[in-house]
């Protein structure tokens, strides 16, 4: 992996333990006065005081809530509570989500996204997609069986999105674009999902070309993001073309161009402000390490 500097969402202290979600007798054991069980609002996290992760006792769970057992962590089991809905809306409509994200630390973040990829995944995964019947936590919350009521027996599991976000680079100057959903001004990395039979690098390729009508290579990896909204994983790439007229995909882009790096590096370092030709994506983003890392190549 490139040095991309330090990753929002990743890096959590807590020991997923594999070997406990598996055994429920030792599970079982666990739950008692020292769990600790994450303080949540819905989906948003509850915060302390002091701008950090509230933690409760299993004594302040409904007895009816789904448990989720998120591992071990300064030797205490340590669960979150399935809430009774899943997120209906994009990142970008949570201001209180974002308003968590900038406050909190880099190892509360990590511990909050796999938390919150988890519970969400649960509460939107109830019924089985195979059959229809009601469906069951298994192995600690990391997996949910239809086996109730005469269920059909399959096995679900936490699913997540691999998504490739990347930097296009021509003559050193780089390709950013801008979704209609994006606040104003605001311009981002060029992303897209991976689709099925496809390799990082041909989905790279894809996109960039389906939305803005270029073709790319020497397409390289980067780093990767876990994005808990709802359960992504963004691949960080950078390619390179020898092509500059953009063909824009009106209906994924609504603007795409070219910034130079003095441009580049002016909006990194004004984020927040109106000055410059454009607004960096904040640093909770894999676009803002990866543009830090270009114009850290590029120095």
């Amino acid at each position: 992996m490139a040095d991309a500097g330090v990753i929002s969402f990743a890096g959590s202290p807590i020991d997923r333990a594999d070997h406990i979600r598996t055994n429920e007798q030792a599970l079982g054991a666990l739950m008692n006065w020292k769990a600790r069980v994450l303080g949540l609002d819905g989906l948003l996290p509850q915060m302390g005081d002091d701008g950090g992760l509230v933690w409760g006792t299993l004594a302040d769970v409904d007895d009816k809530a789904e448990l989720v057992f998120l591992g071990m962590m300064n030797d205490k089991a340590h669960f979150a509570a399935v809430p009774d809905d899943g997120a209906t809306g994009p990142a970008y409509a949570m201001p209180r989500a974002w308003q968590a994200i900038q406050q909190l630390s880099p190892e509360d973040l990590a511990i909050y996204g796999g938390a919150r990829s988890l519970i969400d995944w649960h509460a939107r995964h109830q019924f089985c997609a195979k059959c229809g019947g009601k469906t069951t936590p298994a192995k600690g919350g990391w997996q949910r069986n239809c086996s109730f009521d005469g269920g059909c027996g399959a096995q679900h599991f936490p699913r997540t999105d691999p998504v490739t976000i990347m930097l296009v680079e021509n003559d050193g100057k780089l390709l950013l674009g801008r979704q209609p959903r994006f606040p104003a001004r605001a311009f981002s990395a060029l992303a897209g999902f991976v689709e099925p039979g496809e390799t990082i690098e041909e989905a790279v390729a894809r996109e960039v070309h389906e939305e803005a009508g270029l073709r790319v290579h020497n397409v390289e990896y980067i780093a990767t993001q876990p994005w808990p909204f709802p359960s992504q994983l963004m691949i960080g790439c950078y390619s390179q073309t020898d092509e500059t007229e953009i063909t824009l995909d009106v209906d994924e882009l609504e603007e795409a161009r070219w910034f130079t790096r003095d441009e580049v590096e002016f909006a990194m370092n004004n984020i927040g402000n109106d000055e410059g030709e454009f607004n960096a994506p904040p640093p909770a983003a894999i676009a803002h390490s990866l543009l830090k890392w270009w114009l850290d190549k590029t120095a």
